[in-house]
């Protein structure tokens, strides 16, 4: 009877310990492993908003904004601005190779230029390298074999192809738009088939005239001259990039010859003696124009500044041109939407919904981590239940109730701080290895269990950082809810009177 009972007691003092170090340690780690998830997701889009955006952004969608072109150059003179470009985004439809047809946000670049401002040549992703990513060790990534020649096109978008001889222009789709690369689990894209040089799509657009209206749809067939990959699904899904002066001629946003508003239809004898038509006066030019111009901010400078100065300058613009009474003068601000990369419409709406969530998220995991509290207070409470005779041993010798107390306390220290630094480690090891993690679920549901989808959750991989201040703070948090559990238990222990304490069977 008596063995039984030490048994159980021997028991209790070992496991309950430990079952409270385990609540801690997976409190910790959920915590840990949410917040880095979430908080690197937030990270991730902020880091990639800067890819293909820039840090501000000069916006005057439809009717866009004339003389860029010096708009550029004095945006490229100020000291907090590096370096400018002009884009026109458009919607349009894109037809494949096999025939299939997608809606597509279409973006008309300088290629020079927009890689200045957002790195653009990096994000090309069929090109030839040398060492194989990461997680390739086997070599599969077929980069690593590409032969340039399958890149008739290349890098080129604008100037024409010495190896065909195709003076047409190019572009470069996303690679996740036609659905040609299928991405594998380490990270590497491999082509269903290689459909550069010959491949070719139609893109067509639609035209707007000056109140909105819509002109005619035009369309041209364009040779396919690379992919990007940025890692944001929402780009590489629906994203294609055609060079500006083309984009301008088809939505006709190039240079036209300004008429006289008082041409009346007429005939006239020509040089040659004939009649003809009576060709109406120009009177200027109309410019070409952009529909954003895009600011990269100069090292130190934030896209706050960036954007203030890029305001200051574009007043100084528009007030010159404005008194060298151009034909065609620039928009007043007022007309214009002068916006860091997070403020652009649809964007801030993301970043808010992101941030928002993620502190929602954070807190339910918090309320949901209080079970711990609850546990190691359960537990203590039935280990002082259990060592009320040894209680009532040290108060009989002389321990002072502050010293069963701090007895108790510093036991739930040692717990929390055991507990919080397992959670910790296990935290780091998840949030190290969690793609290898989903794909290995994936790989054995047989690819129906897909946690995170591209598709949903814009990026193609699962954010993987682990912040420092945020584990601080976590594991500071695993200590301090263990502490609470232990606090009753332990002011329960320092009330206990020795006499009875020490009758406890």
């Amino acid at each position: 009877m008596y063995q039984g009972l030490l048994t159980r007691r021997y028991l209790t003092s070992k496991i309950t310990p430990l079952l409270a170090m385990l609540a801690v340690m997976l409190c910790t780690a959920m915590v840990l492993v949410v917040w880095s998830v979430m908080g690197g997701f937030l990270a991730m889009l902020l880091g990639t908003g800067r890819t293909l955006l820039g840090d501000a952004t000069i916006i005057r969608p439809v009717n866009g904004i004339p003389h860029y072109q010096e708009l550029i150059l004095r945006l490229e003179d100020e000291p907090a601005i590096d370096a400018a470009t002009g884009i026109i985004d458009a919607p349009g439809l894109l037809k494949l190779p096999d025939g299939s047809i997608l809606t597509v946000q279409v973006t008309g670049i300088d290629p020079a230029g927009f890689d200045r401002v957002t790195d653009f040549a990096d994000t090309l992703w069929w090109r030839p390298i040398d060492e194989p990513i990461a997680k390739d060790p086997e070599r599969l990534d077929p980069r690593l074999d590409l032969d340039p020649r399958h890149l008739a096109h290349g890098e080129r978008m604008e100037e024409p192809d010495p190896e065909t001889n195709d003076p047409r222009p190019a572009i470069v789709t996303g690679i996740e738009l036609a659905q040609y690369s299928q991405r594998q689990p380490g990270g590497w894209y491999t082509p269903r088939w290689m459909f550069f040089p010959n491949a070719e799509a139609t893109l067509s657009v639609l035209p707007l005239s000056n109140e909105g209206v819509a002109i005619d749809v035009e369309a041209r067939t364009f040779p396919i001259a690379n992919e990007f990959q940025t890692g944001f699904y929402e780009f590489d899904a629906n994203k294609v990039f055609v060079p500006l002066a083309t984009l301008q001629e088809m939505l006709s946003m190039d240079a036209a010859t300004l008429v006289d508003d008082g041409y009346s239809f007429g005939v006239t004898t020509g040089s040659d003696g004939k009649p003809a038509f009576a060709e109406p006066g120009a009177v200027g030019i109309d410019p070409a124009r952009v529909t954003a111009v895009l600011v990269r901010a100069r090292e130190g400078v934030t896209p706050d500044e960036a954007r203030d100065a890029a305001a200051v300058v574009y007043q100084s613009f528009y007030d010159d041109l404005e008194q060298e009474g151009r034909a065609v003068p620039p928009p007043p601000i007022e007309l214009v939407r002068v916006l860091t990369w997070k403020e652009r419409p649809g964007v801030s709406t993301l970043v808010a919904a992101v941030e928002k969530e993620t502190a929602l998220v954070l807190t339910l995991f918090m309320f949901i981590s209080l079970t711990a509290v609850f546990l190691v207070f359960s537990i203590f409470w039935a280990l002082v239940n259990e060592k009320t005779k040894d209680i009532g041993i040290l108060r009989s010798i002389g321990a002072s109730r502050r010293g069963v107390a701090w007895l108790f306390l510093r036991y739930g220290v040692t717990i929390g701080v055991i507990g919080a630094a397992t959670g910790g480690a296990l935290a780091y090891l998840i949030v190290l290895n969690i793609n290898p993690i989903h794909e290995w679920i994936g790989q054995i549901t047989g690819g129906r269990v897909v946690i995170w989808d591209p598709a949903v959750y814009y990026f193609t991989e699962i954010p993987s950082s682990v912040n420092s201040t945020h584990a601080v703070i976590v594991l500071c948090g695993g200590v301090v809810f263990s502490v609470c559990g232990a606090l009753l238990p332990a002011i329960k222990a320092a009330r206990m009177d020795p006499v009875r304490a020490l009758r406890f069977e």
